[in-house]
Order: structure tokens, then C-alpha cells, then sequence
């Protein structure tokens, strides 16, 4: 498996010191099926890899638009660490090839499932991460991302449907109001559904469901947003109250 993995290294322009991080970050949690023996799967460095991503992102951002404000910022973030893009990324790096998975995935088409690609990308950040440490991994993240302005002109930032429940609540509850929350999970480790609940404060506001974390949370997020007024539009009353 190492010798298979050098052109990735090549192609990301970084070579692992502890290979290992490298191969558990290629590891699909349906190997584990399959092969027993195989102690880990991706899904812990792609929990760490998912928040090295934001900060990388959020620092880039900061420093590239220092004239636009929170919410603005929040919707670019979004639409480059949202699942569809990260997939993306993952094939041009080819990342697809290399992923270790079980034989009943690979058959099912899982090595070119979105769901699989974004998690993998994120276990790479994480593995970078854990190998080289931050700069190491922001200067590896933001090449790989090349021009953000070029980026963002291809990425869909219209459909951001958490981004928009934050700009919703945030008038009156502030940045840190609401909290998603993972209520529930069904199936096996790789072919697993989450069930998210979205509160504010300490009032549900929505669930949603999806095969990813963070397809549930959106999903949440759009159940939110049938209840939650929107301040802008004409008439809007706050019905959920303030914290002031």
C-alpha cells in the first residue's frame, strides 16, 4: 500500500513521515468488514481534519477580504469546505483511487461516492496535521485550493442553508446562540444515516437527517429556516424572542 500512496504525496507536496497517519487517512470505515484486523478507519482524523480545515479556511479568508464583514466571510467559508467541494477536491488530487474499502463498497460504487471522497480529503487535513503540524498543513491546504477569488467564482454560494439560520438568529441572540447536536444514528459504520437537531439556546428549532454529519446538519438547518422570521424581510417580527 505505501508504494501505491507515493503519488499522492507527490501530488498533495508533502511526504508523510509517519506513513501511518497517511494509510489510515485512505481507510474507509468498510475495510474494517472485510478485515478485521485493520485497527482504525478514517472517520477520528476526519473529525480533527474537518476543524484544521475551517481555521485554515477562516485565517485565509480574515486576511483576503479584510473589508467584509462576518456574515459574508461565514458564506465564503462555507462554500469551500461544503461537502460537494471537498469532493471535488478529493478527485483532483486522486484521491478516490487510493481509498482502502471493502469489497462490497468498492462494488457499490462507494470509491466515487461524494460522501466518501469529503471524508477522506478532511482524514487527509487531519493526518497532515498530526504528521507535520499547522503551517506544514496550511501551506499543503491552500495550494491545493490555488486562488480563492477563482475558487469562490466556481463554487455555489447560494445554497448555504446554515450559513443563513446564523445570519437569521444573529441580530438578536448573537454568534453563538445555536448549536447542532447529533441526536440520533442508524446502520453500519459505512453505510451510516445521522439524525442532527438544531437548537437556539435551549429551543429545538429543527432535524434533519443525511449520510454525513454535516449533510444532517443542513438538512437541520433547513427545517430551521421555515420557522425562523427572517429580520429582512418586510413585516418580520422576532418571534423567538431575544437574549437582550
Amino acid at each position: 500500500m505505501s508504494g501505491a500512496l507515493a503519488p499522492l504525496e507527490s501530488r498533495i507536496g508533502h511526504v508523510f513521515r509517519d506513513r501511518a497517519w497517511l494509510e489510515r487517512a485512505v481507510t474507509h470505515p468498510s475495510l474494517l468488514q472485510d478485515r478485521p484486523e485493520v485497527a482504525e478507519n478514517n472517520q477520528r482524523l476526519e473529525f480533527l481534519g474537518d476543524a484544521v480545515l475551517q481555521l485554515v479556511l477562516t485565517e485565509a479568508l480574515f486576511e483576503q477580504f479584510p473589508a467584509e464583514r462576518e456574515g459574508l466571510l461565514s458564506k465564503r467559508r462555507a462554500a469551500l469546505a461544503k461537502g460537494s467541494f471537498l469532493a471535488r477536491l478529493a478527485q483532483e488530487i486522486g484521491l478516490g483511487p487510493v481509498l482502502r474499502m471493502g469489497a462490497s463498497e468498492e462494488s457499490s460504487g462507494g470509491r466515487h461516492r461524494a460522501a466518501a471522497l469529503e471524508d477522506a480529503f478532511e482524514a487527509l487535513i487531519g493526518a497532515l496535521y498530526l504528521d507535520a503540524g499547522l503551517e506544514q498543513t496550511r501551506r499543503v491546504v491552500l495550494a491545493l485550493y490555488g486562488n480563492l477569488d477563482d475558487r469562490l467564482a466556481g463554487a455555489d454560494t447560494t445554497e448555504n442553508p446554515k450559513g443563513q439560520l446564523q445570519e437569521r438568529v444573529q441580530p438578536a441572540h448573537g454568534n453563538t446562540a445555536l448549536r447542532y447536536e447529533v441526536v440520533g444514528m442508524t446502520g453500519e459504520d459505512h453505510a451510516r444515516e445521522y439524525q442532527v437537531t438544531v437548537y437556539l439556546l435551549d429551543r429545538e428549532l429543527g432535524t434533519g437527517r443525511g449520510t454525513s454529519k454535516k449533510q444532517a446538519e443542513e438538512a437541520a438547518a433547513r427545517a430551521a429556516l421555515l420557522v425562523v422570521p427572517n429580520p429582512a424581510a418586510p413585516g418580520s417580527k422576532d418571534a423567538l424572542g431575544s437574549n437582550g
